[in-house]
């Protein structure tokens, strides 16, 4: 089960691990604590946490087997992508190695 996370470092990481171990609801639920309160506000970290979590998201469709759904959920984290190349944080670094492992993950999950 996904920890009850505050940090954003610590919630990054459990995404992380999370993904990591093939459990993509969970991962889901890592970024929950920072994204939910602070879902309605005008800036580009928050909304880069909705990629994520859309990237989560998409990769537990697709291993229950319903790739329509994964393929709306991967265009919402491809809509956010963007923001990683001009977002100014001291979370960059872990943002940039979430990205990877997203982006591999993508590509296994597909068996490119």
């Amino acid at each position: 089960m996904a920890q009850e996370l505050t940090g954003i470092t610590e919630s990054c990481e459990a995404f992380l691990q999370s993904i990591v171990q093939e459990r993509y609801y969970d991962a889901h639920e890592d970024l929950e604590p920072i994204w939910y309160p602070r879902r309605f506000e005008d800036n580009d970290e928050v909304r880069l946490w909705k990629g994520f979590i859309n990237a989560a998201v998409s990769f537990e469709l697709l291993k229950r087997g319903r790739p329509n759904p994964a393929e709306v959920a991967w265009s919402t984290y491809l809509k956010y992508h963007p923001l990683l190349e001009r977002i100014v944080t001291p979370h960059k670094e872990l943002y940039v190695k979430m990205d990877t492992l997203i982006q591999n993950r993508r590509r296994l999950c597909l068996n490119l």
